[in-house]
């Protein structure tokens, strides 16, 4: 009978203790819900603002192109 009681008792401490490491565990991801999703918005407004520089680098690219075009056009016919 007395192993029959530690068993039991052994059991009862085990799930007391699995009880209080998921209720740590919940309270540790309850607590880090805010700073991951922080850092989710976060990285949504740099992606944002690399791809405002991508579209910026491509206009300036356009025009420069165009720019350099225009010149060659021009020495092309000054030289004709």
């Amino acid at each position: 009978m007395a192993d029959a009681n530690q068993s039991l008792d052994a059991r009862r401490i085990a799930r007391e203790q699995e009880s209080r490491m998921a209720a740590s565990a919940s309270m540790g991801l309850n607590v880090a819900q805010p700073f991951v999703q922080f850092q989710t918005s976060m990285l949504r407004v740099f992606a944002e603002n690399i791809e405002q520089a991508a579209r910026n680098y491509e206009k300036s690219f356009e025009a420069l192109s165009s720019v350099i075009e225009q010149q060659s056009t021009n020495s092309r016919r000054d030289a004709a």
